[in-house]
């Protein structure tokens, strides 16, 4: 397709959608009588007439109504190979840095990054994980370019806030603590039993202050450092560890049985998003948080 043929399909779409000679001017930034002969030229070059003029009024002909519909979708396409043509050509090193819970144990986000390191195989992919503070930090200094994780912060109008899922709360609980028993837990239940929280040295005494004084947890409280960790002190019985099931989490090993934390006749949930800067937006970012809700709400 040769350029000229490209601005007059362009005009054309343009006066089709003002429903205007003169708006479609005005908004191509031309004459009305150059915007007519352009019209009138990419008539010519197909041999048929597109619009019917009746003084002031026109309307479609069948062959421009097959044209206005199957055009548009030609002229998206094409504006949308340009666009990413120059994406790339002026991204030296396409990188996509995700940040995500330390405390996360769900299968959906392995396979969105598996699945968009398959659709787009260009973009180098880094992942790490950390605690809400550290997340949030590396956002902050562009370290990541994305975060997955409940809302717990109120992020600014700085930040994209999209929502993910709104998740289950649970508990993990050694099979040997009699409350293993009971099919439904709560907050008055589990005051006496130590619960497990996952973080590091630096932030135990943050992650402490909003279990106590913002979920309302009143059990005395003890650290792991990685979800492994946290599993094998319930194992041998020191507490229970609190979890947010954001998807399809494995099941728990032998000797932990996962059961309900519930609040008033109703299980507890948690809401999920993922955030990122307005100011760093692009395709790629979109794309891998549109995929991860994609994947999240597959079975709801």
């Amino acid at each position: 397709m040769n350029l000229m043929l490209f601005k007059q399909m362009k005009y054309f779409m343009t006066v089709i959608d003002c429903n205007s000679f003169t708006e479609a001017a005005e908004q191509c930034y031309i004459s009305q009588s150059a915007i007519s002969q352009q019209i009138k030229s990419l008539e010519n070059e197909f041999g048929v007439h597109l619009i019917k003029r009746n003084n002031r009024q026109f309307s479609l002909t069948p062959a421009g109504e097959y044209f206005y519909r199957h055009g548009r979708e030609l002229i998206d396409e094409i504006e949308h190979f340009k666009n990413e043509t120059k994406r790339r050509g002026t991204d030296e090193e396409l990188t996509l840095k995700i940040g995500y819970l330390r405390c996360y144990g769900a299968q959906e986000l392995q396979h969105a990054i598996a699945q968009f390191a398959s659709l787009y195989p260009e973009v180098s992919l880094s992942i790490m994980n950390g605690t809400h503070e550290e997340l949030y930090n590396l956002l902050r200094f562009h370290d990541v370019d994305l975060v997955i994780s409940d809302q717990r912060r109120a992020f600014n109008q700085d930040y994209f806030n999209y929502e993910l899922l709104y998740s289950d709360c649970y508990v993990e609980i050694s099979t040997h603590h009699p409350l293993s028993e009971k099919k439904t837990l709560t907050l008055n239940d589990l005051k006496r039993v130590s619960c497990i929280l996952i973080s590091t040295k630096e932030q135990q005494d943050t992650e402490k202050d909003y279990y106590q004084n913002t979920l309302g947890f009143s059990s005395p409280f003890l650290f792991a450092e990685t979800l492994e960790e946290a599993r094998l002190m319930i194992a041998s019985n020191r507490g229970f560890l609190p979890i947010e099931a954001i998807g399809t989490l494995t099941e728990p090993v032998q000797g932990i049985k996962r059961i309900p934390l519930y609040h008033k006749d109703k299980q507890l949930q948690r809401n999920y998003c993922a955030f990122w800067k307005k100011e760093r937006t692009n395709y790629y970012i979109e794309e891998f948080a549109e995929l991860l809700r994609q994947l999240l709400n597959a079975d709801c």
